[in-house]
């Protein structure tokens, strides 16, 4: 895998980069002290080692005692080990909770399903009085196209077929990520409507990652700057894709943004920043499924760059945009 994309003509068409807000640029001048703009393969070890000490314990998600806490191992896709899942469920509860069922972001290549991420979803789940699921997809390199989104479908197939013994409302089920997380939730939100599977209320995309080309004006804007830029996205792509990345008949359960057909998918919430790599191919999800006839909640935050609201999480614009989920989860929950 190489770490450098070579100029094209697509380069010399676009101005140069939006500014970043002055809040998070600052910030941004900081975290670049221990996290590279740009990833190469020989840092994908490494920063695995550095998720794995932020792990979170039971004790922190199980919220004071509001939630009961296990880890279940379910069976993962045809001839493919079983997948981990994290299950968070409210406790005093009678009546059966919604859930939100969650994919972490990394790249393709790093994180698991007990992040700091996981957290934050749990304290939206939280509010609503809601279920989390949270799943651990294998990694790429070591396991490419199709193992992270067939282990993401296998999860929520497994959840949704146990709502009963997990005391959950099946028609209530909404699914989220950020980043690969975003892309991996699309993704399995394809699947599970080409195949006939669960029924999802709605789908929560945060950054996501969606299109293997990379070759969209943002992609080219953001070489070289933010987090996850242009270089780093041809890491995680070709880790997950190999050869086939950018390529033709890449499917559209790898990369969503190859979807020729958006239509019947539950409502989105979409969510960028206009600093950052996947700005662009997000904005064009949310207009493709306005065209298919769908229903999409995108909001672009300006100045903001990839991850900005986790990574400075106590900035204003920060803070402007987390406002906006919980209120977007509470009216799908409402219909």
């Amino acid at each position: 895998m190489t770490g450098t994309v070579p100029a094209n003509e697509r380069s010399r068409e676009v101005g140069p980069p939006p500014p970043f807000d002055p809040e998070l640029a600052a910030a941004l001048a900081v975290i670049l002290q221990r996290i590279p703009a740009t990833f190469t393969p020989d840092l994908i070890q490494v920063l695995r080692e550095g998720m794995a000490e932020q792990r979170v314990d039971d004790d922190e998600f199980r919220l004071g005692g509001r939630y009961e806490v296990t880890e279940r191992l379910v069976p993962g896709p045809a001839g493919a080990p079983d997948v981990p899942l994290l299950i968070c469920l409210p406790t005093g509860t009678q009546a059966p909770a919604g859930v939100l069922y969650a994919a972490h972001g990394g790249g393709m290549i790093i994180g698991d399903h007990r992040g700091p991420e996981a957290l934050e979803t749990l304290g939206w789940a939280a509010e609503l009085g809601l279920a989390m699921v949270s799943v651990d997809y294998r990694l790429a390199p070591e396991n490419p196209y199709p193992a992270p989104v067939e282990d993401c479908y296998a999860g929520l197939e497994w959840t949704v077929g146990h709502t009963a013994e997990l005391n959950i409302d099946p028609a209530k089920v909404v699914i989220s990520g950020a980043s690969a997380g975003g892309g991996l939730a699309a993704a399995t939100a394809l699947l599970a409507r080409d195949r006939g599977g669960p029924a999802l209320l709605g789908q929560m995309l945060l950054c996501p990652m969606l299109d293997d080309r990379n070759d969209t004006a943002s992609a080219h804007q953001m070489t070289g700057l933010g987090i996850w830029d242009r270089n780093s996205n041809e890491l995680g792509w070709t880790a997950l894709l190999g050869d086939r990345r950018g390529g033709p008949g890449v499917p559209s359960y790898a990369a969503p943004a190859r979807a020729t057909d958006l239509s019947g998918l539950p409502p989105a919430f979409i969510d960028v920043g206009s600093a950052e790599t996947f700005r662009d191919e997000a904005v064009e999800y949310a207009s493709r499924i306005w065209r298919a006839g769908g229903q999409a909640e995108l909001h672009v935050w300006p100045g903001g760059f990839h991850g900005f609201d986790g990574l400075a999480a106590q900035a204003t614009l920060s803070q402007a945009a987390k406002a906006q989920r919980v209120p977007w989860l509470r009216r799908l929950l409402d219909r």
